[in-house]
């Protein structure tokens, strides 16, 4: 499993899991292939760092590929600076537990 951290930040107004631009680019970014889940954590005052998980390295590239011109479109109106990439590598321990039932 690979994983990709981004810290974001929005204008405190509203908070972004509430915006439907939010909920449209996880929808699209949830039915990508190799698409394993997203945590994101809301850090305060309308910051936020998200981990991304991928099946695998390239199923990532991929998906940052395609989902450019979506978080250009969706979200890039709504950030107050531009978000800056944390990391990218391979997920060493993962220790959720998987509550899907």
């Amino acid at each position: 499993m690979y994983a990709v951290v981004r810290e974001t930040s929005y204008s405190p107004d509203t908070p972004i899991n509430e915006r439907q631009e939010f909920r449209q680019f996880q929808q699209e970014h949830s039915r990508l292939d190799g698409y394993k889940g997203t945590i994101v954590v809301d850090a305060g005052s309308g910051r936020f760092i998200t981990l991304t998980l991928w099946q695998e390295s390239e199923k990532m590239i991929a998906a940052r590929e395609h989902m450019g011109p979506v978080v250009e479109r969706l979200l890039n109106p709504l950030m107050i600076s531009p978000a800056k990439l944390l990391g990218t590598g391979p997920v060493v321990v993962n220790d959720i537990a998987d509550n899907r039932g």
